[in-house]
């Protein structure tokens, strides 16, 4: 069985669909002055992307203005989103934590403000998170 997620990518901001349950949230950049204490500047999300490990994951991209390219060096994924194409990945994510990328194809002048935080879980901390409303998503931390 796969998860089924899929991305859109609109200048400087991340859309994240999750098939499941119809939950649709965008990803930004959290400001520096914003930051907490132990979050990475320029990588921290005010909404990760909250997936279970131990899972296949399949991934669909695509764009609605230009290239641009849903990269997480540690995941091994890198993922172009192309205006009126739709491409494809999986994925089988073998460890919880934090996974940290970005977009890697110079899509415009906010190009290197388009982080991605992929935050990897067990089962049961990820079906509790997608049992929260959707108007209360909250981060999840792993211990």
């Amino acid at each position: 069985m796969f998860l089924l997620v899929s991305f859109y990518n609109v200048d400087f901001y991340n859309t994240n669909v999750f098939y499941f349950k119809n939950y649709q949230f965008t990803s930004n950049m959290v400001k520096t002055e914003d930051l907490s204490n132990g979050f990475y500047r320029l990588l921290a999300t005010d909404n990760n992307v909250i997936l279970p490990y131990g899972s296949w994951i399949r991934f669909l991209i695509t764009s609605l203005d230009v290239i641009h390219s849903w990269t997480v060096p540690s995941l091994g994924i890198k993922l172009d989103a192309c205006p009126g194409r739709l491409n494809q990945t999986a994925l089988f994510l073998k460890r919880e934590g934090f996974f940290y990328g970005q977009c890697s194809e110079i899509c415009g002048v906010n190009h290197a403000f388009m982080p991605i935080v992929v935050e990897a879980v067990d089962l049961e901390a990820f079906y509790a998170w997608c049992k929260s409303p959707f108007d209360t998503f909250s981060t999840l931390k792993v211990n």
